[in-house]
């Protein structure tokens, strides 16, 4: 069910913000030394917004540029499967109900092509990211004439809230009992998944196994592989490579991985079932995104908050290869009054300023700002930082296309079906390859694929 919070019921959210103000800075190893940007008087605005693990973070940012500000902030909290629906009714409508609009990274080409959003200098020609903010996969920018998102001739069409990427998590006390040193590579965690079940009696390796999830799941392997879904789609060729020898053994060993070492429902688990079956105390690791980090060290919702290591995504022959990231992009849309513009973008402005990123950090959030998040990579309390930074450097969107969601939705069904074993990993990668042929030919692609593996 969606959940909209109004401006009139916020009190919570509001002494929330007051609770970060007196105390959560405080106690933040960062003190902001910056003040707060001066936005002005705006109009309110209405945010839309994923029910997910970072939202409490950005939930209190919010709550607290309304008590700074005055200025009003409603959020539209909706499930991850209704947000791609929600944002095209926002934009295609004659006038959007949301003045800004947090996009899948993967969503975000339709979005550009269409001429549904509105660049950010168009409203105000001199704003620019402070260059300390994360490039985020670039999945903020858009160069219309190339058809890629880079900043390269593109324009920027909005400001990323967070930059997700994988990490491998773990128990720290049960790798030391069992005698065993965190995985670097795939074969060290095919290794020790299965050494730490046999001693802990824990699931050994969790992660997202259903169909909306095992793309983005399996995307750390594959690129570990040299593997990729096409062959240079930046530079337009668009030859479909995801049934390719590297492929098929990066999925092979993948899918050995979450089913020897993972629960018996692995196909259906959710990334809260992921995050529940650790902070339980069910799992001896898992893969997940840095924004379940506030979930995960926190005592309240975790058993194990204190006894957890994190380390960056395996890699394959000593090499690292660059690392998949599933970031949001906050965008505005076209179909709004100007004046709605300027307050959608005088709270970006805000967010990304160092005081407001230190505060999104205190409530839990995983700021998109070096200089906030590298002064704490040598603190305990955020062990995950290191493994973090080392997977966003040369991160990659693997879907800079309008056709990402349609790709996302075959390759999210064929691995599901191997995972359940209706199809031979060989046979999903085939069947996906075909399929995706389809749709870039569709599309006016210069496209094609590798012959069929071997079945």
């Amino acid at each position: 069910m969606d959940k909209t919070f109004r401006f009139g019921s916020q009190r919570g959210r509001l002494a929330l913000g007051a609770a970060l103000l007196a105390t959560g800075l405080a106690a933040a190893p960062a003190i902001a030394q910056e003040e707060f940007p001066e936005v002005g008087e705006q109009v309110p605005i209405t945010v839309l917004i994923n029910a997910s693990p970072w939202f409490s973070g950005y939930e209190a940012a919010v709550a607290l540029y309304e008590e700074q500000t005055g200025n009003e902030v409603e959020l539209d909290v909706t499930p991850y499967s209704g947000m791609l629906e929600k944002a095209r009714n926002a934009v295609r409508g004659a006038e959007s109900t949301h003045q800004l609009l947090n996009i899948d990274g993967g969503w975000t080409v339709e979005f550009y092509e269409a001429g549904t959003l509105t660049p950010l200098n168009e409203i105000d020609p001199e704003f620019k990211l402070p260059e300390q903010v994360f490039a985020c996969g670039l999945t903020h920018w858009w160069n219309a004439d190339k058809r890629w998102r880079t900043p390269d001739g593109g324009a920027l069409y909005g400001v990323p809230p967070n930059c997700n990427t994988h990490m491998q998590v773990y128990r720290t006390d049960l790798y030391e009992q069992a005698k065993l040193t965190p995985p670097v590579s795939v074969d060290d965690v095919a290794a020790s998944c299965k050494a730490v079940q046999q001693a802990s009696g824990l699931y050994g390796y969790v992660t997202r196994g259903e169909r909306g999830s095992i793309r983005f799941e399996w995307s750390p392997y594959l690129l570990a592989h040299g593997a990729d879904i096409a062959a240079d789609m930046e530079n337009g060729d668009y030859t479909v490579t995801v049934n390719s020898p590297e492929a098929l053994t990066s999925l092979t060993k993948f899918l050995d991985i979450i089913k020897g070492c993972g629960p018996e429902n692995v196909a259906a688990l959710t990334q809260n079932d992921v995050i529940q079956l650790m902070a339980a105390g069910k799992a001896a690791e898992i893969q997940v995104v840095v924004a379940a980090m506030s979930s995960l060290t926190d005592p309240a919702k975790s058993v194990v908050a204190g006894k957890l290591g994190a380390v960056p995504n395996p890699i394959v022959g000593g090499k690292k290869l660059s690392s998949p990231i599933g970031n949001w992009v906050s965008a505005i849309p076209q179909n709004i009054s100007p004046e709605e513009k300027q307050a959608a973008l005088a709270f970006l402005k805000w967010f990304v300023s160092k005081p407001a990123q230190e505060a999104y950090v205190a409530a839990g959030g995983v700021p998109v700002r070096g200089d906030v998040l590298e002064p704490l990579a040598d603190n305990p309390d955020y062990f995950w930082v290191k493994a973090y930074l080392s997977n966003l450097d040369g991160a990659v969107s693997l879907f800079g296309y309008a056709e990402a969601a349609e790709v996302d939705q075959v390759l999210g069904l064929r691995l599901n079906q191997a995972l359940i074993g209706e199809l031979t990993p060989a046979a999903a990668l085939n069947t996906s390859a075909a399929e995706i042929e389809a749709i870039f030919k569709k599309s006016g692609r210069k496209t094609g694929r590798l012959p069929d593996l071997v079945q």
